[in-house]
């Protein structure tokens, strides 16, 4: 199993005016996180895509790329790239770019986002957030097919027998796309046989187990083979050398960032009940000291069978050296044990 990283790269906010702050210094820090990850052995690291003051990352390529030529070994992936109000040949671009840059360990995770600041900033209408999808990921899908691209839509200009270049190193770029509790989202991955990154963030794993088969149901019907179609999944979650020491470094910064978005959905105020309870082994937060992530992981891994692991360590503003030394714990300890564990059971059967 590949296990790694992802991060919305979040910002402090002004308590006056509500504008970003240290935006320079997150960006230091969030690439030393990622360096970090490397040197450990993790497998992948991911940033989204947010339009926000709140996060540092409206252009996650950028800040790819930088970590592409600071980097070896690790994948580097959006988290997603909000495709809908993206240009599909400017995203192919920049990621292609990325995979020539890091030798070939660019992917690109495209879903329909979990905010809509994008879309008004980049003039898209709020009522087709559908159809806009599925119209641009069909154009990303045919660049990624077809070095010379003749395409049309109702969304974007027609491109007539143009050559879109650079071309990446892997042949074909690594396109995931990013599901929540969408049937449908899972149905357009399977349908098309491209790799599904299935965001857990709360409630009781097992009420996504159908999701997945859903997905490896309907991929099978579509003629392709599920056993070659990964599975990620993403959840929040931090590590620590202690549980409660996790627990109480975690909790403060993610009761700000939840209460805060959920003020803006109308949804009721998170409590530190409420945390606590999904760090149980069946809720959806991986909080704690390595070996229980390590059951955690082995525990969804029965239920899933996924492929992919991606843990949002810093769900809003958290203390550097504590996010580091969780890097290193997940990248020196989880994995490993992950891993052995996980070949063993395909051993058996």
């Amino acid at each position: 199993m590949e296990i790694g990283v992802y991060s919305f790269v979040e910002t402090r906010l002004d308590p006056k005016t509500g504008g970003q702050t240290e935006a320079r210094e997150r960006v230091a820090r969030l690439l030393e996180e990622i360096e970090l990850a490397d040197r450990v052995g993790l497998d992948v690291y991911g940033v989204g895509e947010h339009h926000r003051p709140d996060y540092v990352s409206s252009t996650p390529a950028v800040i790819l790329a930088a970590a592409a030529a600071r980097t070896k070994q690790i994948r580097l992936t959006s988290a997603v790239t909000v495709l809908s109000s993206d240009d599909p040949v400017r995203v192919f671009q920049d990621f292609a770019t990325i995979d020539l840059i890091s030798g070939g360990r660019a992917e690109i995770m495209a879903g329909r986002g979990s905010f809509t600041e994008s879309f008004p900033l980049f003039g898209q209408d709020l009522s087709d957030y559908d159809e806009l999808f599925s119209e641009k990921l069909e154009l990303l899908l045919k660049i990624r097919a077809d070095e010379r691209v003749t395409w049309s839509g109702r969304h974007r200009p027609a491109i007539d027998g143009r050559l879109v270049l650079p071309r990446p190193v892997q042949v074909p770029l690594p396109v995931w796309i990013a599901v929540g509790g969408n049937p449908p989202s899972v149905i357009r991955a399977a349908s098309l046989g491209l790799p599904m990154a299935l965001a857990i963030i709360g409630g009781m794993p097992e009420r996504f187990a159908p999701f997945v088969e859903l997905y490896r149901d309907t991929a099978r019907k579509a003629g392709h083979d599920p056993a070659t179609l990964p599975v990620s999944i993403n959840a929040h979650g931090f590590i620590a050398d202690d549980a409660d020491e996790a627990a109480n470094t975690a909790f403060p910064p993610f009761e700000e960032t939840m209460g805060r978005i959920g003020r803006e959905r109308g949804w009721p105020p998170p409590t530190r009940a409420q945390f606590e309870s999904e760090r149980r082994l069946r809720g959806a937060l991986f909080l704690g000291r390595p070996e229980q992530i390590v059951e955690k992981v082995l525990f969804q891994h029965e239920i899933f069978g996924h492929d992919r692991f991606l843990i949002q360590l810093t769900v809003g503003p958290m203390p550097h050296d504590k996010v580091l030394r969780a890097i290193e714990l997940l990248g020196t300890e989880v994995a490993p044990a992950v891993r052995q564990a996980v070949a063993a059971r395909a051993a058996v059967g």
